[in-house]
């Protein structure tokens, strides 16, 4: 190698990744090549055994989100970590994007997110490359603080954050107190001429100076902190423009007190604004302080879920009954619960029975009979029988602990409509700080005097702070999502709470989401005289070595008759068409026509095979020693709210589909059982996102509904994945909203909550921009054109206080949110 080689190679910086998903050189020469085509990238070196990818490139060519995408596009995955960081000091959308820049420009980080609402910043990092200290120091090289705990901390970090959070209101509330307290007294000397009581201190400069100070620069403190975070790196926010406004009437009193004639020289007044820096301050604290409780409202959701879980357990270890904290219980533990007690874990029933209320989980008020066998959920309420059961998933495996961090992740997610705002905060203050400039300049070469030009450049840098503008998202979408979450219903984040509304057709899948899912035998008929109980008998021995669900439904409706079932001497699954078996030397053969056509069986029983079609059930055809025998009809029954949830569906204006694999006659048979009008017939699995892409070529907006595990596919292909969930077998990854109780009404209630969601941001998003530009003009003169006075500046700080807590509490009206219907 040359040395101008070995130098360029010198200067190359290296980045390691780690690869999952490769099994073989193959894997990793196809990782390679990949990777070796991001432009930048000099060399790559993959290592099967560590499963890592080295790679070195020129300094700042490339970025690991590309390198990541890369390594996607191969068909493998980079293992990333996510960590949500708690941040203190956030205060409107130009903090947002200050963080979100320092941490994406990060090496090892692929993306970040800050939510103003939630005070959150969620990360994905690459370990290895960034630690998660390393994260949380990048937040405070940015000027803001890093807060203890977060939603992947244990129980008693949750409380320290509480408690963070509740300091920090307290501080606001004494610091608001005090400076409104002392822009009170200002003010009363400020008018000590309209006020003839007026005592002869408030008019003393030297004592307003001495009440202003504490204000400015300890109640005030926060903004100058703020200021000097984003000056160091020669950017501005929203405590700019309030540490500039309030320090420019500070300091203008204060030149104005001990050195009038600095200004008296120049033929100016040397008035003083000492009531307007104080009484500014105090309201934009005070509205800080309305903002943060308001904010603790909005995710009450969480906290109601938390306060489910209950905080001890009675377990039976070595024989003795004890009784422990619930961080103690681990899987395999026999849990004793009583009456009116809450499940502390989630489990299965091993002795006893008793009717559990599981409302708060799925959203369904009527409490659900448990017994041996049967599936329990954590935080759920035992209602009037003693049973024990054995302890499956415990801390964070439970079903609450899912659903916690379902809520918490999507309250903490962006909606693409945020963009917007987002990337005008980000041009907004630089903007705000020119035109105070500008105003100032224009009423100082041409106005009456400083005084307008001053008001005005305070005023303008006041009024204008984008604190409404962050705000008007993500608080909506915490108390949407919170509110769905009550109700059983768990949207995985701001981007699918904002689909929902756009959806114009809903597909939904036959088997258990209209139905049932459990077939049931509903008719047995002879077709050469043999007695129905040996037909089905004879099948249902067949069928007690096959797993499918229609064999189980003949399984079952044979026990339930008490026949005997002999051994199976052969059997034979034909895959789509059904079984063939030896039973007593008895060839067996049930399944479908081509079956019976495939082993040359003649069956002559078309009226009976139309009219169980007709009333939706699937026919089977069973024939003994090469002989057609019967037919056992097995239908899937429908739930009953099936039917009003469709037709709340159609209501909506909504396209209603229904898709199975049943043949067309059943179908349609369904189809017209539950309101629907069009249906997708004889559709494998593996087809179904197939026929969701073709809904979606014709420009329609699809959601497909499913169980969210064998329609994985069609859920991932569809513009918006809804699964039926039942409690504890939930499938999270596969859709955009899980209805937890199973009930298809819940995919309306989404729909509308996403509707009324999208309206308060909509509302919330104009009155904010409207807000702005409205009196960004009057606070810069026009309304000293208009009726001969200046903006006041204090008015300005109140409206804009005024603003933030608007939106907040606008969004808060979604927690009275309740569906036309009632989802069960």
């Amino acid at each position: 190698m040359t040395a101008d080689a070995m130098h360029d190679t010198a200067q190359l910086e290296s980045v390691t990744l780690p690869v999952s998903g490769m099994t073989c050189a193959s894997c990793v020469g196809r990782v390679e090549r990949f990777l070796a085509k991001v432009e930048g990238v000099e060399q790559v070196a993959v290592n099967l055994a560590t499963e890592r990818a080295t790679v070195r490139y020129r300094p700042g060519s490339v970025d690991v989100a590309s390198l990541i995408k890369a390594v996607g596009g191969a068909g493998y995955d980079v293992r990333a970590d996510e960590v949500t960081i708690n941040v203190g000091g956030l205060s409107c959308a130009s903090c947002v994007n200050r963080i979100e820049r320092f941490l994406q420009q990060t090496e090892g980080v692929v993306s970040a997110s800050v939510n103003l609402a939630t005070e959150r910043a969620t990360v994905r990092y690459v370990p290895g490359m960034v630690s998660v200290d390393g994260l949380a120091a990048r937040i405070t090289d940015s000027g803001y603080e890093v807060l203890p705990g977060g939603p992947d901390a244990e129980g008693a970090t949750e409380d320290r954050e509480m408690d963070a959070r509740r300091g920090e209101i307290r501080r606001l509330r004494t610091r608001f107190i005090l400076a409104l307290g002392a822009g009170v007294l200002l003010l009363w000397g400020a008018f000590a001429e309209s006020l003839p009581w007026t005592p002869w201190f408030l008019t003393n400069r030297v004592f307003m100076f001495a009440l202003a100070l504490p204000v400015q620069f300890w109640a005030g403190w926060r903004f100058y902190k703020g200021f000097w975070a984003t000056a160091k790196h020669l950017t501005a926010d929203m405590n700019t423009l309030i540490a500039v406004g309030t320090s420019a009437a500070f300091i203008y009193s204060a030149l104005a007190t001990f050195a009038p004639q600095i200004f008296e020289n120049s033929g100016f007044d040397a008035d003083v604004f000492y009531d307007t820096a104080a009484v500014i301050v105090g309201l934009i604290l005070l509205g800080r302080f309305l903002e943060a409780r308001a904010k603790g409202q909005t995710s009450e959701a969480i906290r109601k879920l938390m306060e489910l879980q209950a905080r001890t357990a009675r377990i039976i270890r070595d024989g003795q009954e004890m009784e422990v904290p619930i961080e103690e219980v681990v899987a395999g533990d026999e849990v004793v619960v009583r009456p009116g007690e809450n499940i502390p874990v989630d489990g299965t029933v091993l002795v006893g029975h008793s009717a559990v209320d599981e409302s708060m989980i799925t959203g369904e008020s009527i409490p659900v009979e448990k017994a041996l066998g049967d599936s329990v959920v954590g935080a759920t309420i035992n209602r009037n029988g003693s049973f024990r059961f054995v302890a499956e998933k415990v801390g964070r495996e439970t079903a609450l602990a899912q659903i916690v961090k379902l809520v918490e992740d999507a309250q903490g997610s962006k909606a693409p409509i945020q963009r917007l705002a987002d990337v005008i905060s980000s041009y907004f203050v630089p903007a705000v700080i020119v035109a105070a400039l500008i105003s100032f300049a224009a009423w100082a070469l041409f106005g009456p005097g400083m005084t307008l030009a001053f008001i005005s450049f305070v005023a303008v840098l006041i009024i204008a702070c984008p604190c409404a503008l962050g705000l008007a998202t993500p608080t909506a979408i915490m108390v949407g999502t919170g509110k769905g979450a009550e109700r059983g219903v768990l949207i995985k984040g701001g981007e699918a709470l904002e689909t929902a509304h756009k959806v114009d057709t809903v597909i939904l899948d036959k088997t258990g989401t209209l139905t049932e899912g459990q077939p049931r035998v509903t008719d047995v008929v002879s077709l050469n005289g043999a007695p129905d109980d040996e037909i089905l008998r004879l099948v249902a021995a067949a069928e007690r070595v096959s797993e499918h669900p229609l064999g189980e439904a003949i399984v079952e409706a044979a026990l339930a008759k008490g026949l005997d079932m002999p051994e199976v001497q052969e059997f034979d699954s034909v895959t789509g068409k059904g079984i063939v078996a030896w039973v007593e030397d008895h060839q067996v053969i049930a399944g479908n026509a081509r079956l019976l056509a495939d082993r040359n069986v003649a069956a002559d029983s078309v009226d009976i095979i139309d009219r169980l079609s007709a009333q939706g059930k699937t026919p089977i055809y069973v024939a003994i020693d090469g002989e057609a025998a019967g037919v056992i009809g097995v239908a899937d029954t429908i739930k009953r709210e099936s039917p009003e949830a469709v037709g709340q569906l159609r209501r909506l204006g909504l396209d209603v589909v229904m898709i199975t694999g049943d043949n067309d006659v059943t179908a349609k048979a369904i189809a017209r059982e539950v309101g629907i009008d069009h249906v997708l017939a004889e559709v494998l699995p593996d087809k179904k996102a197939a026929e969701v892409r073709r809904l979606q070529a014709d420009g329609k907006r699809v959601a497909m509904v499913g169980d969210g595990m064998n329609d994985a596919p069609a859920l991932a292909q569809s513009d918006l994945g809804v699964a039926i969930g039942t409690g504890t077998d939930i499938a999270m990854e596969a859709a955009d909203i899980t209805l937890m109780s199973g009930n298809l009404s819940g995919i309306v209630l989404a729909i509308e909550l996403s509707k009324k969601t999208m309206r308060v941001v909509k509302q919330n998003l104009f009155w904010a921009f409207a807000y702005n530009v409205a009196l960004i003009p009057v606070a810069a003169g026009l309304s000293y054109v208009a009726v001969g006075q200046p903006f006041d500046p204090i008015l300005a700080a109140a409206a804009m206080a005024l603003s933030s807590v608007s939106v907040v509490t606008n969004s808060l009206r979604l927690r009275r949110f309740a569906p036309r219907q009632a989802t069960g």
